[in-house]
């Protein structure tokens, strides 16, 4: 769907896509009419399924003369397969790993920061961002085939924010380049590489919003990072929910706001407004599923409604404030409410301020709460096994030691 906000001076065309089954054929269709480039990063590139036909329109679009890079993460993506590398080496497909993880791997601590955002710009005119990576949605690399979906959300955009995706994933691609000439003691290639890094590039106007008959809103892209934006799209979060008068509704895989996130949630609830949060049903990792649920008890105490997701695994990172009013706001990204995506990995969130567009999304997270979750009762809460408090307990306490480990406060 598309949008039109009252204010057309930061226009944009903004597009809400739900799941691989609506995400891949809108990527396809893109990738299959670039005409100069395609950047894609992803936390996950899986070649299983419906995500093998993105592999295909890469090698498309790059057997055409389109200029293509592929960045994934070291942790999240297995090793290309043999027969893909040959097909992507042939076609001119240049992929390169974020973050190896080398020997030690995840056992230092500075490797915990991954590349977990999905970004993908096409001819700096047409920018995709969400929680959705590279992977067919009735698959799962764990647990194998899944009888419904996961849930998750991503964007379609044009406007004034292709530019800032663009220039993130450029800045991001040539840094990876020069680190790997440098450690390769290939100095003078390393430096005009860098010197590439720092976005001295070739385009500097922001590509305008086809608004010819169609509707605009206005957006905004927020980064995260271990350098100028270390705590962006936490603050959005917490501004929005301080400003929120009538409801709150926030969809998240891995939940585990910090102090001051959570006092937000829970100075909402008790002045009124409406607060739903939907989160993992379905056990996952033991870590992010256990060390979740002790924070349910306070924020139920204060009004707040918590809905768990069980129809399929749940990797949604939305969130709609006051939708149908003026005052309307909504974001979809990569960006978990946990320590391990506010601290340590890069992120990227959209930032929506329109009313259709925030009940568009509002709409499906109802539909997933009523069809898809389950409420969890105060008194269920309580009265939760031995057991379950000990691992939650101990899942929190392994949270808080890494967080100790890597130097940071939450």
């Amino acid at each position: 769907m598309t949008a039109r906000a009252h204010d057309s001076r930061d226009p944009h065309q903004i597009e809400l896509l739900q799941g691989s089954q609506e995400y891949f054929p809108a990527l396809v269709a893109a990738m299959d009419h670039a005409r100069s480039e395609v950047r894609l990063e992803t936390y996950i590139f899986d070649f299983t399924g419906e995500a093998v036909e993105v592999a295909e329109a890469l090698v498309r679009a790059a057997t055409r003369g389109v200029t293509t890079w592929v960045v994934v993460d070291g942790v999240g993506t297995d090793a290309l397969p043999p027969l893909w590398r040959k097909r992507f080496e042939t076609a001119g497909v240049q992929w390169s790993v974020y973050a190896p993880l080398g020997t030690l791997g995840l056992l230092i601590p500075s490797r915990w920061r991954r590349l977990h955002r999905k970004l993908c710009v096409i001819d700096g005119r047409l920018a995709f961002c969400g929680g959705i990576n590279i992977l067919d949605d009735f698959h799962d690399p764990h647990h194998g085939r899944l009888n419904e979906p996961r849930l998750d959300f991503a964007v379609r955009a044009s406007g004034a924010l292709v530019l800032q995706a663009q220039e993130t994933t450029a800045q991001l691609w040539w840094r990876m380049q020069g680190v790997r000439d440098m450690r390769a003691h290939h100095f003078p290639h390393a430096f005009s590489t860098l010197r590439a890094a720092g976005l001295n590039l070739p385009w500097r106007r922001a590509p305008e919003a086809d608004t010819q008959g169609r509707k605009v809103a206005r957006a905004t892209l927020l980064l995260r990072d271990n350098v100028l934006n270390r705590s962006r799209i936490e603050r959005a979060y917490r501004r929005a929910i301080a400003g929120a008068t009538q409801e709150i509704i926030i969809a998240n895989a891995y939940f585990l706001p910090g102090r001051r996130l959570r006092r937000a949630l829970i100075h909402a609830a008790r002045r009124g407004v409406k607060v739903r949060l939907l989160l993992q049903g379905r056990y996952e990792y033991f870590m992010q599923f256990h060390a979740a649920r002790p924070v349910y008890g306070p924020l139920m105490d204060a009004g707040i409604e918590i809905h768990e997701y069980t129809a399929s695994f749940l990797h949604a990172k939305v969130a709609v404030i006051d939708a149908g009013t003026s005052r309307a706001w909504a974001t979809v990204g990569s960006s978990n409410l946990d320590p391990l995506s506010l601290l340590l990995a890069r992120e990227a969130n959209v930032v929506v301020q329109d009313s259709a567009f925030a009940v568009e999304l509002r709409t499906r997270l109802v539909d997933a709460m009523a069809h898809g979750g389950r409420p969890v009762a105060a008194q269920e809460y309580a009265n939760r096994p031995l057991l379950q408090r000990v691992k939650e307990r101990l899942a929190l306490g392994l949270m808080r030691l890494a967080l100790f480990l890597t130097g940071r406060r939450y």
